[in-house]
């Protein structure tokens, strides 16, 4: 079934078109991956996707309502948002912090019940940052601030989880048990998540299936075995690359070339420096 729809979305900043005529659906219940270079419009869809931007031509449906004509806090309790880097709370406790989570379930001057404060509970189990509950986010390193936001993210119990760069700042043990737990909530209770990262690897474990975007447009789409390809990759990423398959499941595992892109049998220079 078709939980979210784009239908021939454009948006601009200013003057300067980032999206051009972007369609796509997202079936409930899937797990998509947005991959591409920077500056190709990934954060801006997944904004747009998720109601936090409007688009300036085309509409985003869910469930075929457009989202624009349902009210943000009946939007807040389908959908959840984690940032890249999500706003400074530094006057709050971590508990603080993941119950207000639980803000799109309350009513007009209700305060929190014993469901919510174990819902809250439950999320920050499930992200590892019970430990920290009584901790000021002030004190925290960037991953544990990070893992604490997507805890406040899952006590909103959304139907969609969207995530910019959700491992950012995590080492690999958390970053791999953020990805485990997303997994889990995705195959298990049915969560549809879409994230946006640069960690195109770790895009081909996790997800059912890549949008590759390019200067605004989506290049490719499909599986991760169909999508990550040397052509595309030097086409997208203007990188050369090498692709094998992953031993334990087969799926496609990149390597980086270090060479010149222009002509790969010339070394690079010592301080030489790309152009960006």
């Amino acid at each position: 079934m078709v939980l979210l729809n784009l239908k021939n979305v454009s948006f601009r900043y200013d003057a300067n078109w980032v999206l051009r005529d972007l369609s796509c659906d997202v079936a409930q219940g899937e797990f998509l991956g947005i991959i591409g270079p920077n500056g190709s419009g990934k954060t801006t869809l997944l904004r747009i996707c998720s109601g936090i931007l409007v688009p300036g031509r085309g509409m985003v449906a869910l469930e075929g309502r457009d989202i624009r004509n349902i009210p943000r806090k009946a939007l807040a309790r389908t959908m959840a948002f984690v940032a890249q880097d999500s706003p400074e709370l530094f006057h709050f406790k971590v508990n603080e912090c993941v119950l207000m989570g639980r803000a799109p379930h309350l009513g007009r001057l209700q305060f929190e019940k014993e469901r919510d404060f174990a819902i809250t509970r439950q999320a920050m189990e499930a992200t590892g940052t019970l430990l920290l509950a009584s901790r000021n986010l002030a004190d925290l390193s960037g991953g544990e601030k990070k893992r604490v936001h997507i805890a406040r993210a899952l006590a909103q119990e959304p139907e969609i989880l969207f995530l910019d760069e959700s491992t950012a700042y995590l080492d690999m043990k958390h970053a791999t048990a953020i990805f485990d737990l997303l997994k889990a909530l995705n195959r298990d209770q049915g969560l549809t998540v879409i994230i946006v990262t640069h960690d195109i690897n770790t895009a081909a474990l996790y997800c059912d299936r890549l949008l590759m975007m390019h200067q605004g447009s989506i290049f490719a789409e499909g599986r991760p075995e169909e999508i990550i390809t040397e052509a595309n990759i030097r086409e997208v990423y203007e990188t050369r690359v090498t692709i094998d398959r992953n031993p334990e499941n087969g799926l496609p595992r990149i390597s980086l070339l270090p060479q010149s892109l222009s002509d790969p049998r010339k070394p690079v220079k010592a301080g030489a420096a790309p152009q960006l």
